[in-house]
């Protein structure tokens, strides 16, 4: 990300979020955090897009880029969700949060203490912008880390994570824009910090044509793409860090069984999966 700005891939799928509430057909998907945690520009384009279809090129371009986005994220969100549910752990550990608002819209986090991982440039204006927000999880702490240069085990154990409590870790939005060693150095801490019972659950890429033209778009960004894995590797990796694998699926076998229109899609995202591993003894 570039630097003293937040995220902007973060705050595309925010805007997917904010699309897809209260009108798409999947009854397990709901986000009521999702245009509040948005800046006010975005807010912006998603009540261009409640409009409705608009004239002109570049606006019919932009409506049907978010119409796709805000699919993807109902398959990502509810696969989440349901792996955050299935777990059940005391904490949940969110790295790189971005505007997710998972701590205030999942009653299931009741007795959860949540930490949003992120950089403080992100986290800062999240907060500013979520402060009207409902917190639904027991105790939400937010941990500022640069992750190229703060050291992300200090910081959790003074935020109060405690290693020997179950924890759920999410990693949706961050792995495919870091280097190979990152990723390893990361999971090193999650495997420190992991007591027998926890969950990672991460959004990767896995190798594909179509990832030259995501990296493109991705790169303007200032969040280029990084790494990819086959379901080998990733599987492998994740053993070789006290993790077992449970499920890994492709987000269209995901968005088919949530409807056929989120399935229809999504079929494009076939380089894009949810792996969901747990820590064994």
């Amino acid at each position: 990300m570039k630097p003293g700005v937040e995220s902007q891939t973060a705050v595309l799928v925010c805007m997917g979020r904010a699309v897809a509430h209260g009108v798409s057909s999947v009854a397990k998907f709901q986000d009521p955090t999702a245009f509040a945690l948005l800046p006010e520009e975005a807010r912006l384009r998603v009540q261009r897009f409640r409009e409705g279809v608009p004239s002109g090129f570049a606006r019919r371009l932009e409506h049907e880029h978010l119409a796709r986005e805000s699919q993807l994220m109902v398959a990502r969100t509810v696969a989440i969700d349901e792996a955050v549910r299935r777990a059940a752990a005391p904490q949940l550990v969110i790295l790189g949060a971005g505007l997710d608002g998972r701590a205030w819209r999942m009653s299931e986090l009741r007795d959860s203490v949540v930490f949003e991982v992120d950089h403080p440039d992100s986290q800062r204006q999240k907060q500013a912008r979520g402060a009207a927000l409902t917190p639904a999880a027991q105790e939400i702490r937010f941990v500022p880390v640069d992750f190229e240069q703060d050291d992300l085990e200090a910081a959790l154990a003074a935020a109060g994570h405690d290693p020997a409590r179950p924890t759920t870790w999410i990693w949706e939005g961050v792995v495919m824009y870091l280097r190979r060693s990152e990723i390893e150095a990361t999971l090193g801490v999650l495997q420190r910090r992991s007591a027998v019972g926890s969950r990672v659950i991460i959004a990767y890429h896995i190798p594909a044509l179509i990832l030259l033209l995501v990296a493109l778009f991705v790169r303007r960004l200032g969040e280029p793409i990084r790494s990819a894995f086959k379901p080998e590797q990733m599987r492998a990796l994740l053993a070789r860090y006290g993790f077992a694998v449970v499920s890994d699926e492709a987000l269209p076998a995901i968005g088919v069984s949530l409807s056929e229109e989120v399935g229809k899609a999504t079929r494009i995202m076939k380089h894009m999966h949810i792996v969901t591993a747990d820590r064994v003894a």
